[in-house]
């Protein structure tokens, strides 16, 4: 598979929430990560999404909040993955910083400014976050 969405995360689904507009699908990833997203139940019945499903999961790093000294129960977002800075790079105006969660990477675009007020840099601490609506999942 071959997208321009950075954050890439294969797995198999877990468990799907019908709801009369929108499902809630978590999805899990070999490493045991797992992935939470709101689609439209349409888009989840037109993929046959079920449990045991194999399936795969999208997110724009520029969809990627990065936040310092944060746990779950802090943050609406069902997405929060702490892990640490592996990589920063910086452009002349934004940075993409990419942590580390386990074998995962999740890559995500921030301005210079806030790259540095946060203090961001190889081997900080740090956590992803996203909101399911945020992610867009797709079968093979």
């Amino acid at each position: 598979m071959q997208t321009s969405a950075r954050n890439q995360f294969a797995g198999e689904v877990v468990q799907v929430k019908p709801g009369a507009v929108n499902d809630e699908v978590t999805l899990r990833t070999a490493d045991g990560l797992e992935i939470v997203a709101i689609i439209t139940h349409g888009s989840a019945t037109t993929l046959g999404l079920a449990a045991s499903k194999k399936a795969f999961a999208l997110v724009k790093a520029s969809s990627i909040i990065v936040m310092l000294d944060v746990s779950k129960n802090q943050v609406s977002a069902r997405n929060c993955i702490a892990g640490t800075v592996s990589a920063v790079t910086k452009g002349a105006v934004n940075s993409e910083v990419v942590i580390g969660a386990g074998s995962a990477q999740i890559a995500a675009i921030v301005t210079n400014e806030s790259a540095e007020r946060l203090g961001l840099a190889a081997g900080k601490a740090a956590t992803a976050i996203f909101k399911a609506s945020s992610v867009i999942v797709g079968v093979e």
